[in-house]
């Protein structure tokens, strides 16, 4: 999911990117798609503690499936499969958390750590409640709904909750997000050349929130959204410069449309099909805004099957403003491996490869690379034209085999130094 504010943070008091291992999230976004994925799998680990009067009614021995029933004593007398189903293991006796994600819709708690080092060391704590999606309806995506906080030690903190839920036979899909927080950043938008980076600290407190609903047309790939966005923010430069914007309270208000077209095989670790979403949000006095400018995106991604269960991705995109347009919106370069709003601009354009190859059961190897540019605008002061290039390497465990969704690690390079990310699905996941 991408929301209309979603800052991926830049190392803080640091001229040269830290090679510190952090999470690739918008940690300030309302409710970022991939947190499914986490809820999913940091709770995995309850099914240790589970009761075995609570597994399923019914277990598999060889080819004849009879009724579990604690009463009977004929039952202790039946041979054990090779590789018993569990919460956590699969048919072939591997790591594998299907069978929980299968049973684990309800209430549970949430706990994700926060390794960013622009913020510290910090975590999320959430309280989230999933519905089991309707299994004749072929779409399989849950209902969520999720409230927590969030705090590091380097002073930010926030408050957030979501829902994500679908409606009319799933013809309908609603977001609804709200956010208070308190975030400790860097911004790199004044930086004059590419190889002489100053980061600029700053505070940005924000209250917002975001609403949004998408419609499937007919029985097709394609849906039509719109969203309204209201927020409150606030940001603070610690700096004797004099800033138009500095220490400002502005509202941002803004309505946006969107057509997007979704044929992947998969929502977490697609291998075939396509992904496009073309979308402009208008901020207007007219709409409660101070400011009047537009946002403006198109994302596309294409996904190719390869021999031997390999698969090929390629992700483009371009984004844009025009206006008014305060600078904690403005686009900005995000490949892995290079500092996220370190590459501004009024206009910003990437392209990123993506391989990925099953080598030994489970596991498989990722190769990626990508180039990305920042367009200037009419201060050149603010935005210099500049591109930089990046690309690594990573590797995936298949820890939900019955989902298709995988998790692993990435190690990525950029000039700006390496950086490490921990992936839960497609580092290009969208819900």
């Amino acid at each position: 999911m991408r929301n209309l504010i979603s800052l991926r943070l830049a190392p803080r008091h640091a001229q040269v990117r830290s090679g510190l291992a952090h999470t690739r999230q918008p940690l300030c976004a309302p409710f970022p798609g991939s947190l499914l994925v986490m809820v999913l799998m940091l709770t995995a680990t309850q099914a240790l503690a589970t009761d075995p009067e609570k597994m399923p009614s019914a277990v598999k021995i060889g080819a004849e499936e009879v009724e579990a029933d604690a009463g009977a004593d004929a039952q202790q007398d039946k041979a054990e499969p090779a590789h018993p189903q569990s919460l956590i293991r699969g048919e072939d006796g591997q790591l594998d958390v299907s069978h929980f994600i299968d049973q684990a819709y309800g209430f549970m708690p949430v706990l994700i750590p926060i390794t960013e080092p622009a913020l510290g060391l910090g975590a999320v704590g959430a309280l989230a409640f999933i519905d089991r999606p309707d299994p004749g309806s072929g779409f399989n995506r849950p209902n969520i709904t999720l409230i927590g906080a969030m705090g590091t030690e380097n002073g930010t903190r926030g408050y957030f909750g979501g829902d994500l839920r679908y409606w009319l036979d799933n013809r309908l899909n609603t977001h609804v997000g709200a956010i208070k927080t308190s975030l400790n950043l860097d911004y790199y938008g004044a930086v004059r050349g590419d190889h002489d980076p100053r980061a600029y600290s700053y505070t940005l407190d924000l209250t917002g929130g975001l609403l949004r609903g998408r419609y499937r047309l007919g029985e097709s790939d394609n849906w039509l959204g719109l969203s309204y966005l209201l927020a409150n923010t606030r940001a603070s430069f610690d700096l004797p410069v004099i800033l138009p914007f500095n220490d400002r309270e502005q509202r941002i208000s803004g309505l946006g449309a969107s057509f997007t077209h979704d044929s992947r095989d998969n929502m977490f670790t697609p291998r075939a099909g396509n992904y496009l979403e073309a979308s402009a949000t208008l901020f207007a006095p007219g709409l409660g805004s101070d400011l009047d400018f537009t946002r403006y995106a198109l994302t596309g991604i294409q996904y190719v099957p390869l021999p031997q269960q390999a698969s090929l991705g390629v992700n483009g995109s371009w984004s844009g403003n025009a206006g008014d347009t305060p600078f904690y919106m403005s686009p900005y370069v995000s490949l892995r491996g290079v500092p996220a709003m370190r590459y501004q601009g009024q206009q910003v354009a990437q392209l990123e490869a993506e391989l990925l190859w099953p080598i030994w059961d489970r596991y498989s190897l990722v190769g990626f690379g990508g180039v990305g540019k920042g367009f200037g605008g009419t201060d050149s002061a603010l935005f210099d034209e500049r591109s930089v290039v990046a690309g690594g390497v990573g590797v995936r465990y298949e820890i939900a085999r019955k989902y298709g969704l995988h998790m692993g690690l990435d190690m990525a390079w950029s000039r700006d130094g390496p950086a490490v990310y921990v992936q839960f699905g497609s580092a290009w996941m969208r819900p």
